[in-house]
């Protein structure tokens, strides 16, 4: 190691004119840094959207979902296809693998599409489109459009025409969905019984309003001198215009269009509202892609927002319901602070052990060295400053120092020694580079197999780790360049000559513990049986705690923002259903924390059904809601919403991290799979009513409304045939009566609208209706439709779901309050299991519930993995199979101490307190490399036999390990103490690394000297059987 830290010891200008240009460096890659909550982990996700206006869900899984996803399902690299087909509309969500290039799953997915066409109905207004964007993410950002003076549908027309247009093509912006109201259209209402009297069938007016409003090429004059184009009369646009429409002539009398149907300009779609606090509106809900930047994206579209002010009218407000980026940078900024403390909790730690300005200096430049190394490491991996970078940062302050204060302790060692100030340095650099290195490396070894994690949680700890990685990188060749150099040059001698009282007392209380230290060991190196009694006690104890703590996904978050679903009775009007979700938008906003509501009923936004609502609560600042979490308000509004009969809100907070592409009612997901349609409708009702009953869940909610009534029509084949009616005729005369038919498009210089055909609105209330819808017979007899169609009433669900292609149903659940996933899964197995399903049907969990499970499954592994690839640095390091072992029998303290605080603290084994005990494995094993280090050394150097070694190691390095130890500790008290937004996150980190440093700092400095007298044993035993063996 000399050669290493010698030539910058020898130069001190040029090693401190490197750190300045380190810093600098770090401080401009910070600023470059990217701010997210998490970092961007999202699957790559694409949408593909269509439309049949008037089709039953059934028709719409079957004529559209099924052709499509035949055809997409041959896409390599997908990992999940579902999708979601009701009345009139489908919704096909694609989930490729993690690190699946979106833009060429793309071009794939638009292949895909094109091979389909030949198999799709060709009455689709519009061919399928696909966006990429994730349906079931939260919206990051939403816009509500109002006005006192303009109506919904025209402010519709302008959000359609001219924002969301815009906002699309901003990078990152995945999907923008405008919902309430619609696009503007004409709509045709027909009276059946003037058309009756006149003897004209539905279809005559159709083929006529078709006929009557062309736009198409009509060709060019070219004569000899000169050209013109022809044109003929403009596509008509108004209500006005279309009522002059002649739909019979006959002995000079004419039959117009206004004559037989009522025309106005109306609504594409008349089921469809919206309101943001209770204010008829227009919402645009704003996803970004799972690559994108979250604060990037919405920033870029902020800034967008003036000039589009500029190009819509002055009457049309644009508030802001929800901006997800808010408590998001005060989570990122609350981490900073959070750092901050960090650094000077350790810094405040070092100099109360050095007690001197200029080690503290020596030891503290490590920090900022190794935090502008690391900016800058995180900067050139395309990383960003989220809260998991931070906490890794923050974490990283407490064992970089590490290194530089080994370092300064050494070096004090030789000046006590007698030594020169210069030779102290160079000598201590070169005693203890072995060591700081050792350190280093296994402490990357232990977190290594977290960056090689697949999946979700994968790719969130594979920027953890590699940032943990750069710091420590950094910190090693700071504490081997720069430490050393401060220390040669600028500390003068061992000790100082003008004492403090503050100096005195230290120093006495050190001395004391130091102390009782040593008359304890020499009493624990008498007991070696009793030791590792205690030992193998711990090991066990660690076992058991890790099988009895409930395991966690990752904590809730409180994100501000509340996503609801609303649901009612499957047979519910459009018009009850409207009034319905005004009381429940009543009672939420009621609530002081509530800041605002955006509300929608109806629409084609992928709710899956026409007795279902959407509801996107935005709360207040966290300082504005008195305490009040995002949990808290939710819990506070569930049981007031029961005093609404007829009507369930489902309420979750929105997450930053969201596995899976389906989106629910709750935060998790139990899904059902048959190819059985007729299993599966017979057997997911009964475990959806099973999961009712299951204890520690709540709002259990089914996506399969299977009481929607439907009104079965057959048609008498016989009669019809004597009558001359054709059964296409039938179908036609339905479909312009009743399914809001799009006929003929209007045509502008910037978007299309269309024609709506139907008859009148008190003509499609009940089965008499039919009795007054009329078809072509024979001879231009006008025939009822009663007259050949017979009708039984029957129930259909609302909405049909797919999964891998194969019907599904899913249901979601949230958790109570203290409840941890683990054993909520658990429970739900449990009531399944008892149900006894047949073999026909498949289930499993999904989304984050399945991704928990999956992770929790391999921690084991992890955890295994981690302890074989430090064995495996430490014995190359070390040239020896046995003495790493007394290294890793440091390390089932830290994991006892760390399931201990979890179990007083009342909180679960989450994701992130995994990787607290991940980090314990390397931080730990510091204290058995700095004592089995200096043992050796003693031996092969000085001669020393293994008990008086092992016993001088201890007693020599207990005040460095005591002060990396506290470093550490103080290291993860801000997580812990830290009270402002994204604490829920880190919390359980600090908790499992305090807990764990705690408990292993008192078991091994007494374990560990005693396992190394017994492995040396060992050692000596196996080495004296080949020489006394007899020679032949």
């Amino acid at each position: 190691m000399a050669s290493l830290s010698e030539p910058f010891i020898r130069r001190p200008v040029g090693t401190t004119l490197l750190a300045i240009g380190l810093l600098l460096l770090g401080m401009v890659a910070y600023h470059f840094l990217p701010v997210a909550s998490v970092p961007n982990v999202d699957f790559p996700m694409i949408r593909v959207s269509a439309s049949r206006p008037g089709a039953d869900p059934s028709v719409m899984a079957a004529t559209v979902a099924a052709p499509l996803e035949r055809r997409l399902g041959e896409i390599s690299g997908i990992e999940q296809i579902t999708s979601t087909s009701s009345l009139g509309s489908t919704s096909i969500q694609l989930q490729f693998a993690i690190g699946r290039d979106i833009d060429r799953a793309a071009r794939d997915v638009q292949a895909a599409i094109n091979a389909s066409l030949a198999d799709l109905p060709t009455d689709l207004p519009t061919l399928p489109r696909f966006r990429k964007a994730n349906s079931a993410a939260a919206p990051v950002f939403i816009l509500a459009l109002t006005s006192k003076t303009i109506s919904p549908s025209a402010i519709y027309d302008v959000a359609d025409t001219v924002i969301a247009q815009r906002i699309s093509q901003v990078p990152g912006v995945g999907e923008v969905i405008v919902s309430g109201a619609d696009q503007p259209a004409v709509r045709i209402e027909l009276n059946p019984v003037a058309l009756s009297n006149a003897g004209i069938a539905t279809d005559d007016v159709r083929t006529a309003i078709v006929n009557a409003n062309p736009l198409g090429p009509v060709g060019i004059f070219n004569g000899g001198r000169q050209s013109e184009t022809l044109s003929i009369n403009p596509q008509m646009r108004s209500a006005a215009q279309f009522r002059e429409i002649l739909i019979k002539s006959s002995n000079g009398s004419f039959l117009r269009l206004s004559d037989v149907a009522t025309v106005r300009d109306a609504t594409r779609n008349s089921r469809s509202i919206a309101w943001f606090n209770k204010q008829p509106a227009v919402l645009l809900l704003i996803t970004k892609q799972g690559d994108a930047n979250v604060i990037d994206t919405v920033d870029r579209v902020k800034a967008l927002l003036p000039e589009l002010k500029q190009w819509i009218p002055a009457a049309i407000e644009i508030s802001t319901l929800t901006d997800r980026t808010g408590t998001i940078r005060a989570s990122v900024e609350d981490m900073e602070w959070t750092l901050g403390a960090t650094v000077l909790l350790v810094m405040f730690v070092v100099f109360v052990f050095l007690r001197r300005l200029t080690p503290t200096v020596a030891a503290g430049v490590s920090v900022p060295l190794a935090l502008a190394g690391t900016c800058a490491g995180m900067w050139l991996a395309g990383f960003s400053i989220d809260n998991l970078s931070l906490m890794a940062l923050a974490i990283s302050v407490g064992f970089v120092v590490d290194d530089a204060i080994v370092m300064i302790e050494n070096m004090y060692r030789n000046l006590e020694r007698g030594m020169a100030p210069y030779q102290a340095a160079l000598d201590g650099a070169r005693q203890i580079g072995f060591t700081v290195l050792s350190i280093s490396l296994s402490l990357v070894a232990a977190f290594t197999p977290l960056i090689f994690m697949d999946g979700i949680v994968g790719r969130l700890l594979r920027e953890f780790s590699l940032t943990l990685t750069f710091a420590i990188m950094v910190s090693t060749i700071v504490s081997l360049t720069v430490t050393p150099m401060i220390c040669a040059h600028y500390i003068k001698g061992a000790v100082s000559h003008n004492e403090t009282w503050f100096d005195r007392v230290a120093e006495r209380t050190l001395g004391a513990i130091v102390g009782f230290y040593e008359r304890t060991l020499r009493v624990v190196l008498g007991f070696p049986f009793l030791t590792m009694i205690v030992f193998l006690a711990t090991i066990g104890l660690t076992v058991t705690l890790y099988v009895k703590t409930p395991k966690g996904y990752f904590p809730s978050d409180d994100s501000g923002l509340i996503i609801g679903s609303t649901r009612a009775s499957p047979d519910i009007s459009f018009q009850s259903m409207r009034d319905l979700q005004q009381r429940v938008a009543d009672i939420v906003m009621a609530d002081s924390a509530v800041e605002g509501i955006g509300s929608i009923v109806g629409g084609t936004s992928g709710s899956g059904g026409q007795n279902r609502g959407q509801m996107f609560i935005s709360l207040k600042p966290p300082e504005q809601r008195l305490g009040s979490t995002t949990q808290n308000v939710i819990d506070r509004i569930r049981p007031r919403l029961s005093a609404i009969p007829g009507i369930r809100l489902f309420v979750f907070a929105a997450q930053d991290i969201r596995a899976g592409g389906r989106q629910s009612d709750s935060d998790y997901q139990y899904t059902l799979t048959s190819t059985d349609l007729d299993l599966l409708q017979k057997w997911a009702p009964i475990v959806g009513k099973r999961m009712e009953t299951v204890e520690g869940i709540t709002d259990v909610s089914s996506d399969r409304d299977p009481g929607g009534l439907q009104l079965n029509l057959t048609i008498d084949r016989k009669a019809a045939s004597s009558l001359g009616v054709r059964v296409q005729d039938i179908d036609n005369a339905l479909n312009n009566a009743f399914s809001q038919r799009q006929i003929s498009t209007i045509y502008t210089q910037r978007n299309q609208y269309q024609v709506v055909l139907e008859t009148l609105p008190h003509y499609q209330n009940d089965p008499s209706d039919l009795d007054h819808v009329f078809v072509a017979g024979a001879n231009g007899v006008q025939v009822p439709l009663s007259a050949v169609v017979h009708y039984t009433r029957g129930l259909s669900p609302l909405a049909v779901y797919h999964s891998g292609s194969f019907p599904s149903t899913t249901v979601s659940f949230g958790l109570l309050p203290n409840v941890p996933l683990e054993v909520a899964t658990a429970n739900i197995q449990r009531a399944v299991d008892e149900l006894h399903m047949p073999e026909g049907i498949r289930a499993s969990f999904e989304g984050n519930a399945g991704d928990f499970r999956k992770t929790t499954g391999r921690q084991p592994l992890l955890i295994l993995a981690a302890l074989i690839a430090m064995y495996i640095v430490l014995g190359v390091l070390y040239e020896s199979l046995l003495h790493p072992l007394t290294i890793i029998s440091t390390l089932p303290s830290a994991g006892l101490g760390a399931l201990l605080a979890l179990q007083v603290t009342n909180s679960p084994l989450t994701i992130i307190a995994f990787v607290g005990i991940i980090l314990l494995i390397g931080i730990v094993k510091k204290n058995g490399i700095m004592i089995v280090d200096f043992a050796l050394e003693a031996e092969r150097h000085r001669g020393l036999s293994s008990e008086d070694a092992i016993f001088e190691a201890c007693i020599a390095r207990f005040r460095p390990i005591l002060m990396t130890t506290l470093a550490a500790l103080f290291a993860g008290l801000p997580l812990i103490l830290a009270m402002g937004p994204g604490t829920e996150l880190r919390r359980p980190l600090g908790i499992t690394i305090i807990g764990g440093l705690f408990v292993s700092q008192i078991l091994t400095l007494y374990t560990t000297p005693v396992i190394y007298l017994l492995i040396d044993r060992l050692r000596r035993r196996r080495e004296a059987v080949p020489s006394a063996a007899p020679a032949e």
